[in-house]
Protein backbone atom coordinates (compact mmCIF):
# COMPACT_ATOMS: atom_id res chain seq x y z
CA UNK A 1 0.00 0.00 0.00
CA UNK A 2 1.76 3.48 -0.42
CA UNK A 3 1.62 6.38 0.61
CA UNK A 4 0.07 8.54 -2.04
CA UNK A 5 -1.90 11.91 -0.49
CA UNK A 6 -3.01 14.51 -3.39
CA UNK A 7 -2.92 16.98 -0.28
CA UNK A 8 0.68 16.26 1.03
CA UNK A 9 2.58 18.68 -1.93
CA UNK A 10 4.32 22.02 -1.46
CA UNK A 11 1.82 24.83 -1.21
CA UNK A 12 1.11 28.00 0.81
CA UNK A 13 0.06 27.75 4.45
CA UNK A 14 -4.03 28.25 3.59
CA UNK A 15 -3.54 24.25 2.02
CA UNK A 16 -1.48 22.98 5.18
CA UNK A 17 -5.11 22.38 7.12
CA UNK A 18 -5.94 19.34 4.23
CA UNK A 19 -2.66 17.60 4.69
CA UNK A 20 -3.26 13.93 5.94
CA UNK A 21 -1.41 12.66 7.80
CA UNK A 22 0.12 9.06 6.51
CA UNK A 23 -0.60 5.96 8.44
CA UNK A 24 0.01 3.30 5.86
CA UNK A 25 2.30 2.91 3.40
CA UNK A 26 3.62 0.48 1.11
CA UNK A 27 2.83 -0.72 -2.67
CA UNK A 28 0.99 -3.75 -4.36
CA UNK A 29 0.49 -5.37 -7.91
CA UNK A 30 -2.84 -6.55 -8.37
CA UNK A 31 -2.74 -9.32 -10.04
CA UNK A 32 -4.91 -10.72 -13.52
CA UNK A 33 -8.10 -12.39 -13.23
CA UNK A 34 -8.63 -16.19 -12.94
CA UNK A 35 -9.41 -18.22 -15.91
CA UNK A 36 -13.41 -18.58 -16.71
CA UNK A 37 -13.08 -22.57 -16.92
CA UNK A 38 -14.13 -23.15 -13.27
CA UNK A 39 -16.29 -20.59 -12.97
CA UNK A 40 -18.82 -21.20 -10.29
CA UNK A 41 -22.75 -20.39 -10.36
CA UNK A 42 -24.74 -18.84 -7.29
CA UNK A 43 -27.07 -20.61 -5.96
CA UNK A 44 -30.59 -18.87 -4.49
CA UNK A 45 -31.11 -18.34 -1.11
CA UNK A 46 -33.59 -21.14 0.37
CA UNK A 47 -36.88 -19.39 -0.32
CA UNK A 48 -36.40 -16.42 -2.00
CA UNK A 49 -38.18 -16.09 -5.29
CA UNK A 50 -36.25 -12.74 -6.32
CA UNK A 51 -33.34 -11.49 -5.74
CA UNK A 52 -32.86 -8.57 -3.55
CA UNK A 53 -29.30 -6.64 -2.92
CA UNK A 54 -28.02 -9.42 -0.89
CA UNK A 55 -28.42 -11.62 -3.88
CA UNK A 56 -26.17 -8.93 -5.95
CA UNK A 57 -22.77 -11.06 -7.40
CA UNK A 58 -19.82 -9.86 -8.83
CA UNK A 59 -17.25 -12.33 -11.18
CA UNK A 60 -14.61 -13.87 -9.27
CA UNK A 61 -13.47 -15.57 -12.65
CA UNK A 62 -12.02 -13.56 -15.94
CA UNK A 63 -9.65 -11.78 -17.58
CA UNK A 64 -9.99 -9.08 -14.55
CA UNK A 65 -10.33 -9.09 -10.83
CA UNK A 66 -13.42 -7.73 -9.46
CA UNK A 67 -12.99 -4.82 -7.67
CA UNK A 68 -11.41 -2.80 -9.60
CA UNK A 69 -13.29 -1.19 -11.56
CA UNK A 70 -16.65 -2.46 -10.36
CA UNK A 71 -18.74 0.48 -8.95
CA UNK A 72 -18.22 1.27 -5.07
CA UNK A 73 -19.76 -0.67 -2.74
CA UNK A 74 -21.02 0.65 0.35
CA UNK A 75 -18.67 -1.11 2.71
CA UNK A 76 -15.22 -2.02 2.35
CA UNK A 77 -11.92 -3.15 4.35
CA UNK A 78 -8.08 -3.21 3.54
CA UNK A 79 -6.02 -6.24 4.93
CA UNK A 80 -2.43 -7.29 4.68
CA UNK A 81 -0.91 -9.86 5.85
CA UNK A 82 2.74 -11.78 5.93
CA UNK A 83 2.77 -14.98 4.48
CA UNK A 84 3.94 -17.85 6.57
CA UNK A 85 4.32 -20.21 3.64
CA UNK A 86 7.46 -22.41 4.22
CA UNK A 87 8.57 -22.52 0.89
CA UNK A 88 7.07 -22.15 -2.97
CA UNK A 89 4.58 -25.07 -2.47
CA UNK A 90 3.61 -23.62 0.27
CA UNK A 91 2.41 -20.59 -0.96
CA UNK A 92 0.78 -22.51 -4.44
CA UNK A 93 -1.06 -24.22 -1.22
CA UNK A 94 -1.98 -20.95 0.09
CA UNK A 95 -3.36 -19.42 -3.54
CA UNK A 96 -5.20 -22.23 -4.36
CA UNK A 97 -6.66 -22.07 -0.78
CA UNK A 98 -7.82 -18.85 -1.44
CA UNK A 99 -8.77 -19.43 -4.93
CA UNK A 100 -11.36 -21.95 -3.49
CA UNK A 101 -12.56 -19.33 -0.80
CA UNK A 102 -12.99 -16.63 -2.69
CA UNK A 103 -15.05 -18.23 -5.47
CA UNK A 104 -17.07 -19.99 -2.75
CA UNK A 105 -17.86 -16.42 -0.87
CA UNK A 106 -18.21 -14.41 -3.81
CA UNK A 107 -20.77 -16.90 -5.35
CA UNK A 108 -23.18 -17.70 -1.81
CA UNK A 109 -24.37 -20.68 -0.85
CA UNK A 110 -25.49 -22.44 2.11
CA UNK A 111 -23.31 -22.25 5.19
CA UNK A 112 -21.33 -25.65 5.77
CA UNK A 113 -22.76 -27.48 8.15
CA UNK A 114 -20.69 -28.84 11.50
CA UNK A 115 -20.18 -32.55 11.64
CA UNK A 116 -19.36 -33.13 15.11
CA UNK A 117 -20.31 -30.14 17.81
CA UNK A 118 -17.19 -31.34 19.77
CA UNK A 119 -15.28 -29.94 16.78
CA UNK A 120 -15.16 -26.14 16.36
CA UNK A 121 -18.24 -24.56 13.57
CA UNK A 122 -17.02 -24.89 10.11
CA UNK A 123 -18.51 -21.49 9.63
CA UNK A 124 -18.51 -18.33 11.63
CA UNK A 125 -21.98 -18.00 11.92
CA UNK A 126 -22.65 -14.50 11.47
CA UNK A 127 -24.42 -14.30 8.37
CA UNK A 128 -26.84 -17.31 9.19
CA UNK A 129 -27.59 -20.68 7.44
CA UNK A 130 -27.29 -19.28 4.21
CA UNK A 131 -24.09 -17.07 3.00
CA UNK A 132 -25.80 -14.34 0.21
CA UNK A 133 -23.03 -13.01 -1.97
CA UNK A 134 -24.22 -9.54 -0.98
CA UNK A 135 -22.14 -8.05 -3.77
CA UNK A 136 -18.69 -9.24 -2.82
CA UNK A 137 -15.33 -8.63 -4.02
CA UNK A 138 -11.90 -9.63 -2.88
CA UNK A 139 -9.00 -8.37 -4.89
CA UNK A 140 -5.98 -9.67 -3.97
CA UNK A 141 -2.88 -7.76 -4.64
CA UNK A 142 1.31 -8.91 -3.83
CA UNK A 143 3.12 -6.53 -1.98
CA UNK A 144 7.44 -6.21 -3.32
CA UNK A 145 8.18 -8.26 -0.23
CA UNK A 146 6.88 -11.12 -1.62
CA UNK A 147 9.46 -11.85 -4.45
CA UNK A 148 12.61 -11.52 -1.70
CA UNK A 149 15.08 -14.64 -1.60
CA UNK A 150 12.20 -17.05 0.01
CA UNK A 151 10.23 -18.55 -2.55
CA UNK A 152 12.69 -17.62 -5.41
CA UNK A 153 9.89 -15.43 -7.21
CA UNK A 154 12.41 -12.50 -7.85
CA UNK A 155 12.41 -13.18 -11.99
CA UNK A 156 8.15 -12.76 -11.26
CA UNK A 157 8.99 -9.61 -9.85
CA UNK A 158 6.71 -6.88 -11.72
CA UNK A 159 9.94 -4.46 -13.22
CA UNK A 160 8.63 -1.40 -11.41
CA UNK A 161 7.33 -3.06 -7.88
CA UNK A 162 8.99 -1.14 -4.92
CA UNK A 163 8.44 0.12 -1.52
CA UNK A 164 6.79 2.94 -0.87
CA UNK A 165 9.64 5.97 -0.19
CA UNK A 166 8.68 8.49 2.86
CA UNK A 167 6.56 11.55 1.67
CA UNK A 168 6.61 15.14 3.08
CA UNK A 169 4.18 15.05 6.72
CA UNK A 170 3.96 11.21 6.66
CA UNK A 171 3.59 10.37 9.71
CA UNK A 172 4.28 6.38 9.57
CA UNK A 173 3.29 3.34 12.14
CA UNK A 174 6.23 0.92 11.09
CA UNK A 175 2.89 -2.07 11.95
CA UNK A 176 0.41 -0.62 9.39
CA UNK A 177 3.00 -0.39 6.24
CA UNK A 178 3.82 -2.72 3.36
CA UNK A 179 2.73 -6.21 3.75
CA UNK A 180 3.80 -9.76 1.73
CA UNK A 181 -0.39 -10.20 -0.05
CA UNK A 182 -2.72 -7.28 0.51
CA UNK A 183 -7.01 -8.46 0.23
CA UNK A 184 -9.55 -5.50 -0.57
CA UNK A 185 -12.45 -6.59 0.62
CA UNK A 186 -15.95 -5.46 -0.49
CA UNK A 187 -19.94 -5.55 -0.03
CA UNK A 188 -23.04 -4.17 0.47
CA UNK A 189 -23.02 -4.61 3.92
CA UNK A 190 -19.98 -4.60 6.58
CA UNK A 191 -20.98 -7.94 8.17
CA UNK A 192 -20.50 -9.54 4.89
CA UNK A 193 -17.00 -8.19 4.66
CA UNK A 194 -16.17 -9.20 8.06
CA UNK A 195 -17.19 -12.68 7.77
CA UNK A 196 -15.32 -12.93 4.17
CA UNK A 197 -11.99 -12.04 6.49
CA UNK A 198 -12.76 -14.40 9.46
CA UNK A 199 -13.60 -17.03 6.92
CA UNK A 200 -10.31 -16.66 4.90
CA UNK A 201 -8.43 -16.58 8.41
CA UNK A 202 -9.88 -19.41 9.47
CA UNK A 203 -8.77 -21.38 6.60
CA UNK A 204 -5.17 -20.35 6.28
CA UNK A 205 -3.68 -20.52 10.21
CA UNK A 206 -0.52 -21.64 8.99
CA UNK A 207 -0.32 -19.68 6.10
CA UNK A 208 -0.82 -16.27 6.85
CA UNK A 209 -0.38 -13.62 9.65
CA UNK A 210 -2.83 -10.00 9.33
CA UNK A 211 -0.14 -7.45 9.32
CA UNK A 212 -2.82 -4.83 9.22
CA UNK A 213 -6.55 -3.96 9.02
CA UNK A 214 -8.52 -0.49 8.22
CA UNK A 215 -12.04 -0.35 7.19
CA UNK A 216 -13.89 2.46 5.36
CA UNK A 217 -17.17 3.51 3.52
CA UNK A 218 -19.05 4.95 1.38
CA UNK A 219 -22.97 6.69 1.69
CA UNK A 220 -26.03 3.73 0.66
CA UNK A 221 -27.07 6.44 -1.60
CA UNK A 222 -23.75 6.73 -3.73
CA UNK A 223 -23.19 2.61 -3.90
CA UNK A 224 -26.84 1.68 -4.54
CA UNK A 225 -26.19 4.25 -7.45
CA UNK A 226 -23.78 1.44 -8.99
CA UNK A 227 -21.21 4.87 -10.19
CA UNK A 228 -23.75 7.16 -10.88
CA UNK A 229 -23.20 9.92 -7.90
CA UNK A 230 -20.03 10.46 -6.81
CA UNK A 231 -19.31 9.34 -3.16
CA UNK A 232 -18.94 12.11 -0.77
CA UNK A 233 -15.91 12.75 1.60
CA UNK A 234 -15.60 13.61 5.02
CA UNK A 235 -14.87 17.01 4.27
CA UNK A 236 -18.08 17.29 2.14
CA UNK A 237 -16.51 16.96 -1.50
CA UNK A 238 -17.21 14.78 -4.25
CA UNK A 239 -13.90 12.21 -4.08
CA UNK A 240 -13.35 10.61 -7.53
CA UNK A 241 -15.07 13.32 -10.14
CA UNK A 242 -12.51 13.37 -12.44
CA UNK A 243 -12.04 9.24 -12.74
CA UNK A 244 -11.30 8.26 -16.10
CA UNK A 245 -14.33 6.59 -17.83
CA UNK A 246 -14.30 2.96 -17.06
CA UNK A 247 -16.35 2.09 -19.57
CA UNK A 248 -14.22 2.75 -22.44
CA UNK A 249 -12.01 -0.53 -22.84
CA UNK A 250 -9.16 1.27 -24.97
CA UNK A 251 -9.18 4.04 -22.29
CA UNK A 252 -8.54 1.44 -19.36
CA UNK A 253 -6.08 -0.31 -21.35
CA UNK A 254 -4.06 2.59 -21.10
CA UNK A 255 -4.88 3.62 -17.65
CA UNK A 256 -5.51 0.34 -15.67
CA UNK A 257 -4.61 -2.93 -17.45
CA UNK A 258 -1.29 -4.01 -17.99
CA UNK A 259 -0.96 -5.82 -21.10
CA UNK A 260 1.36 -8.30 -22.60
CA UNK A 261 3.09 -5.83 -24.43
CA UNK A 262 4.89 -4.05 -21.47
CA UNK A 263 7.30 -6.80 -20.32
CA UNK A 264 5.77 -7.47 -17.38
CA UNK A 265 5.53 -11.37 -15.98
CA UNK A 266 2.76 -12.87 -17.61
CA UNK A 267 0.97 -13.46 -13.89
CA UNK A 268 0.55 -9.64 -14.20
CA UNK A 269 -1.06 -9.48 -17.73
CA UNK A 270 -4.52 -7.71 -17.25
CA UNK A 271 -3.61 -6.80 -13.75
CA UNK A 272 -2.62 -3.28 -12.26
CA UNK A 273 -0.18 -1.16 -10.03
CA UNK A 274 -1.99 -0.32 -6.60
CA UNK A 275 -0.75 2.45 -4.03
CA UNK A 276 -3.05 2.54 -0.88
CA UNK A 277 -2.73 5.57 1.42
CA UNK A 278 -4.68 6.37 4.47
CA UNK A 279 -5.16 10.42 4.50
CA UNK A 280 -6.49 12.03 8.19
CA UNK A 281 -8.38 14.56 7.66
CA UNK A 282 -8.24 17.60 10.23
CA UNK A 283 -11.95 17.81 10.63
CA UNK A 284 -12.32 20.17 13.53
CA UNK A 285 -10.10 22.97 11.34
CA UNK A 286 -11.83 21.91 8.64
CA UNK A 287 -15.56 22.77 10.19
CA UNK A 288 -14.09 26.15 11.32
CA UNK A 289 -12.76 26.94 7.30
CA UNK A 290 -15.11 29.28 5.66
CA UNK A 291 -17.19 28.19 2.86
CA UNK A 292 -15.21 30.23 0.35
CA UNK A 293 -11.93 28.91 1.26
CA UNK A 294 -12.71 25.22 1.37
CA UNK A 295 -14.35 25.42 -2.27
CA UNK A 296 -10.88 27.69 -3.12
CA UNK A 297 -8.73 24.98 -1.90
CA UNK A 298 -10.74 22.59 -3.73
CA UNK A 299 -11.38 24.64 -6.43
CA UNK A 300 -14.82 22.80 -6.73
CA UNK A 301 -18.33 23.60 -5.77
CA UNK A 302 -19.17 22.14 -2.31
CA UNK A 303 -22.65 21.25 -3.47
CA UNK A 304 -22.59 20.43 -7.19
CA UNK A 305 -18.94 19.40 -7.62
CA UNK A 306 -18.37 21.80 -10.24
CA UNK A 307 -15.32 23.33 -10.85
CA UNK A 308 -15.28 27.28 -9.90
CA UNK A 309 -16.88 29.02 -12.47
CA UNK A 310 -19.06 26.44 -13.90
CA UNK A 311 -22.31 24.27 -13.48
CA UNK A 312 -22.02 20.76 -13.26
CA UNK A 313 -19.75 18.63 -12.00
CA UNK A 314 -18.28 16.66 -14.78
CA UNK A 315 -17.80 19.91 -16.54
CA UNK A 316 -14.03 20.32 -18.16
CA UNK A 317 -12.24 23.00 -16.25
CA UNK A 318 -10.44 24.99 -18.77
CA UNK A 319 -7.29 26.24 -17.17
CA UNK A 320 -6.01 27.66 -20.48
CA UNK A 321 -8.42 30.55 -20.26
CA UNK A 322 -7.63 31.30 -16.56
CA UNK A 323 -3.73 30.94 -16.57
CA UNK A 324 -3.60 33.53 -13.79
CA UNK A 325 -5.85 30.87 -11.18
CA UNK A 326 -8.41 33.94 -10.93
CA UNK A 327 -11.26 31.40 -11.11
CA UNK A 328 -9.96 27.94 -10.04
CA UNK A 329 -6.50 28.73 -8.33
CA UNK A 330 -3.21 27.73 -9.69
CA UNK A 331 -2.52 25.68 -5.95
CA UNK A 332 -6.18 24.36 -5.61
CA UNK A 333 -6.49 20.70 -4.86
CA UNK A 334 -7.93 19.80 -8.38
CA UNK A 335 -5.53 21.93 -10.95
CA UNK A 336 -2.80 20.09 -9.00
CA UNK A 337 -4.08 16.67 -9.10
CA UNK A 338 -4.93 17.25 -13.01
CA UNK A 339 -3.08 19.95 -14.27
CA UNK A 340 -5.09 18.46 -17.61
CA UNK A 341 -2.00 19.05 -20.21
CA UNK A 342 -0.32 17.02 -22.69
CA UNK A 343 2.47 16.10 -20.35
CA UNK A 344 0.25 15.34 -17.98
CA UNK A 345 -2.38 13.17 -20.03
CA UNK A 346 0.02 10.10 -19.08
CA UNK A 347 -0.29 10.30 -15.71
CA UNK A 348 -4.06 9.76 -15.34
CA UNK A 349 -4.96 7.20 -12.98
CA UNK A 350 -8.32 5.00 -11.61
CA UNK A 351 -8.81 5.91 -7.58
CA UNK A 352 -11.46 4.22 -5.30
CA UNK A 353 -11.49 6.59 -2.26
CA UNK A 354 -13.59 5.06 0.85
CA UNK A 355 -13.74 7.61 4.19
CA UNK A 356 -13.13 5.97 7.46
CA UNK A 357 -13.50 7.29 10.90
CA UNK A 358 -11.69 5.42 13.87
CA UNK A 359 -11.20 6.44 17.12
CA UNK A 360 -9.67 9.85 19.08
CA UNK A 361 -5.99 10.39 18.23
CA UNK A 362 -4.10 11.02 21.06
CA UNK A 363 -3.94 14.82 20.95
CA UNK A 364 -7.47 14.88 21.45
CA UNK A 365 -8.64 15.07 17.48
CA UNK A 366 -10.96 12.87 15.62
CA UNK A 367 -9.39 10.45 13.70
CA UNK A 368 -11.37 10.50 10.35
CA UNK A 369 -9.87 10.68 6.61
CA UNK A 370 -9.65 9.06 3.61
CA UNK A 371 -8.47 5.20 2.42
CA UNK A 372 -7.22 6.16 -1.06
CA UNK A 373 -6.23 3.14 -3.35
CA UNK A 374 -5.05 4.50 -6.35
CA UNK A 375 -4.34 2.26 -9.35
CA UNK A 376 -2.45 2.47 -13.01
CA UNK A 377 -0.78 0.30 -15.49
CA UNK A 378 2.29 2.28 -14.77
CA UNK A 379 3.90 2.61 -11.46
CA UNK A 380 5.02 6.29 -11.84
CA UNK A 381 0.98 7.59 -11.79
CA UNK A 382 0.14 6.50 -8.62
CA UNK A 383 3.89 6.56 -6.74
CA UNK A 384 4.27 10.48 -6.98
CA UNK A 385 2.86 12.69 -3.71
CA UNK A 386 0.62 15.06 -5.62
CA UNK A 387 -1.05 12.86 -8.45
CA UNK A 388 -4.46 11.53 -6.69
CA UNK A 389 -6.95 12.33 -9.56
Amino acid sequence: MNKHDEYDVAEPSRRRLLKGVGALGGAFALAGGCPVAHAVKPQSAPGTLSPDARMETQPFYGEHQAGILTPQQASMMLVAFDSLASDKADLERLFRLLTTRIAFLTAGGPAPETPNPRLPPMDSGILGSFIAPDNLTITVSLGESLFDERYGLAKQKPKALQKMTRFPNDSLDAALCHGDLLLQICANTQDTVIHALRDIIKHTPDLLSVRWKREGFISDHAARSKGKETPVNLLGFKDGTANPDSSNGELMKEVVWVTADQGEPAWAVGGSYQAVRVIQFHVEFWDRTPLKEQQTIFGRDKQSGAPLGMKHEHDVPDYASDPNGNTIALDSHIRLANPRTKETQSSLMMRRGYSYSLGVTNSGQLDMGLLLSAISTIWRRVSSPCRSG
